[in-house]
């Protein structure tokens, strides 16, 4: 990889953050404190009214801090958000995973920031502002070396300043495919413990390409804010994994299902005519595979100290129109047939390919909604091998055959 040779900072200095050293993110918010990573553009945020999703969108999965340098000492001054649920089990601090050329060498947590307060009952959170804090990494080696700092999958971050004690380089981009990738909380990583251990970026890394994360934690929901978004952001390859959300918000019914992933893929087919496009059904959650939501969190276990979700709805109302997972997955498998006779780079995957029955006989879902650390991995490895391997149906763009 090419360098561009430009000094940015001294250990004697602090500079702020350049918008060509932040990569994953769709837009960069400059704030009276710093630089805000987004993960969709203001004309998709002034579209809605759901502080969930105002939070997830902020909360950079996938976004990371490239350049390079020969420092053996980095420090990275942020702003951290820190969730607190009333009732709930305390959340852990977010992760900062630093990787090397590739290599995961470092880890840190920012214990202060801002903190804000949220009504499990109606979402609304409440913010008190913090301080800055810095992380400090150590013990790097002294050659030239590309360094990432991955942020925080599930934690706001404000970036304030950089650090090293040598000069700092900008990283020209990898080269690699791009992958834009839309889905919900198992996307954005929930329940894996850091950045890097998320299964979409262990899919990036395993698949050598470059991602972009829209997974939004309960807000997979087929809007066509969010198509429109990833019809105007440039990818290579685009997947999207559909299901979850829809069933456990439980807003909407069989009748209007498929008129809307009909719309959201016309919409992304606008932008990408001939992009590969994944369709990814949910994986196996078995309070939803044939039971309706609303999902719930199970209020005997919060009071018990754990997090844990449970399916509210009735059988007898997927009469009525109800969605269950079993539903989501036949209806996605119909709309991919149909639609491939004319779109060839169409493809679908039944996610529970990534994690079916049987891995959760072995690897039970925790909380019966999210993969935990191992499952995420587990899944990012598989998906790297259905996917991005030669025959993979996203290989297309890689430099590989594909099918």
């Amino acid at each position: 990889m090419g360098i561009l040779v430009t000094d940015l900072a001294t250990v004697s200095g602090t500079v702020p953050i350049s918008p060509d050293m932040v990569r994953g993110a769709v837009e960069l918010e400059h704030t009276e404190r710093g630089l805000l990573p987004h993960r969709l553009p203001a004309r998709a945020r002034a579209q809605y009214h759901d502080d969930r999703l105002a939070a997830a969108e902020t909360q950079p999965a996938g976004v990371r801090v490239v350049f390079r340098t020969s420092a053996t000492s980095v420090e990275l001054d942020v702003i951290a958000t820190k969730q607190v649920y009333p009732g709930a089990p305390p959340r852990p601090d977010g992760v900062y995973d630093l990787v090397v050329d590739g290599r995961l060498v470092g880890q840190a947590s920012a214990e202060s920031g801002d903190v804000v307060t949220i009504d499990m009952a109606t979402g609304h959170g409440d913010r008190t502002e913090g301080a800055p804090e810095t992380l400090r990494f150590d013990g790097l080696p002294g050659e030239d070396k590309e360094v990432q700092i991955w942020l925080p999958h599930n934690e706001r971050t404000e970036l304030v300043g950089l650090r090293a004690d040598a000069p700092i380089a900008q990283a020209l981009e990898s080269g690699r495919p791009r992958w834009l990738h839309h889905g919900s909380s198992i996307s954005q990583g929930s329940n894996a413990v850091s950045p890097t251990g998320t299964w979409l970026v262990t899919a990036a890394m395993e698949g050598a390409v470059d991602p972009v994360n829209l997974g939004f934690s309960g807000s997979a929901l087929l809007d066509p804010f969010v198509a429109r978004a990833m019809r105007d952001i440039p990818a290579d390859v685009v997947s999207v994994a559909i299901g979850i959300n829809v069933v456990n918000a439980d807003l909407m019914r069989r009748r209007a299902f498929g008129p809307a992933v009909h719309g959201f893929l016309d919409t992304l087919r606008d932008g990408h005519p001939d992009t590969p496009l994944l369709i990814v059904s949910p994986i196996q959650c078995p309070i939803h595979e044939d039971t309706p939501g609303p999902g719930a969190f199970d209020l005997d276990a919060l009071r018990a100290g754990t997090v844990r979700f449970r399916a509210t709805g009735d059988p007898d109302e997927i009469r009525d129109g109800k969605l269950t997972l079993s539903i989501v997955r036949d209806e996605l498998a119909s709309i991919v047939a149909q639609r491939a006779v004319d779109d060839p780079r169409l493809f679908h995957l039944d996610g529970r390919e990534l994690y079916g029955e049987s891995d959760y006989a072995r690897l039970p879902l925790p909380d019966e909604l999210h993969p935990d650390a191992e499952t995420h991995r587990l899944m990012g490895e598989r998906f790297a091998r259905l996917v991005f391997d030669d025959n993979g149906p996203l290989a297309m763009r890689a430099g590989r055959p594909g099918r």
